[in-house]
């Protein structure tokens, strides 16, 4: 395969300003950018709750900027940390009815988060009691079927994931997503990611390259590969986690990850169903 094309892809994992930490796009630079290139959609994440109306602000910019037919959407979701008062299913409605299309569990205020960044754990938000969810998150859970958008894991542990997938199934949600399991603070093993898209049919979103630390940060691409080859591209979303200042754009970011996937033999075909078919099914649009 030749150069790859970003034309109709979709990123649902990308970090803009405003936000406490510096990014390297606001939203209305992102959007810009998604037009560029010709991309379907982006979603915007931030640990500080919702981004759903922010991302209403950054189509109505497109929309006056660049007219009615650009073909590209942002879409917002909301994180359930602390700052919206952690599993909230009364926050969790309100994103939702205006617009969410991801609900993540907690990311900053996870119990591994904490655990992992030297704090303590026990100021996490609890997600799991007995071995079971609970109650305020099989609320959430309700929610997120009845609206039929995703899930997102966030960085709870592996352990938490397996609890909390086994239970969003059984409450009947469709469009579930581990959230990086590479990456260092989640630590989710081969083997435990391939349990999970065997027994859950769950989708791996691996992402460009994860925070080390001290503003360092290493390349996810080959373990991104292997992962593809091990569980095939219809359960591996390429998402870049992106907008960090220390790491590329956000566009050059996706069009590298793809260009390294197809330099090494991930077909066209298989770029189309990880950039684009996945995503678009979680999101509910067409092409």
């Amino acid at each position: 395969m030749g150069k790859v094309s970003l034309k109709g892809v979709c990123d649902m994992h990308v970090h803009t300003n405003p936000d406490l930490r510096l990014r390297a796009y606001n939203d209305f630079e992102l959007a810009e950018a998604g037009v560029r290139v010709g991309a379907r959609a982006i979603v915007i994440k931030s640990h500080l709750g919702f981004t759903v109306s922010r991302a209403a602000m950054a189509n109505e910019f497109i929309r006056r900027t660049y007219g009615e037919n650009t073909g590209f959407t942002m879409y917002g979701g909301v994180v359930m940390n602390k700052v919206i008062g952690g599993v909230n299913p009364e926050a969790v409605e309100k994103a939702l009815k205006l617009g969410a299309k991801v609900v993540w569990l907690p990311t900053q205020s996870a119990k591994r988060h904490l655990e992992k960044m030297g704090q303590d754990p026990a100021k996490g938000i609890e997600l799991v009691r007995d071995n079971k969810v609970v109650p305020e998150l099989q609320t959430v859970f309700s929610l997120i079927r009845d609206y039929d958008v995703t899930l997102g894991t966030a960085h709870v542990s592996p352990e938490e994931a397996f609890t909390v997938v086994e239970a969003a199934r059984d409450a009947g949600i469709r469009k579930i997503v581990i959230t990086h399991p590479e990456w260092w603070v989640v630590d989710m093993s081969v083997e435990d990611q391939v349990r999970l898209v065997r027994d859950y049919d769950v989708i791996l979103e691996r992402c460009y390259a994860q925070n080390m630390g001290g503003g360092k940060y290493k390349s996810n691409l080959p373990d991104n590969l292997a992962i593809i080859r091990e569980v095939g591209c219809r359960n591996v979303m390429v998402d870049t986690d992106g907008g960090q200042t220390e790491n590329p754009h956000w566009e050059l970011a996706m069009e590298e990850y793809m260009q390294y996937l197809a330099d090494h033999g991930v077909s066209e075909e298989e770029l189309t169903c990880m950039t684009r078919t996945i995503p678009y099914k979680l999101l509910g649009i067409e092409a």
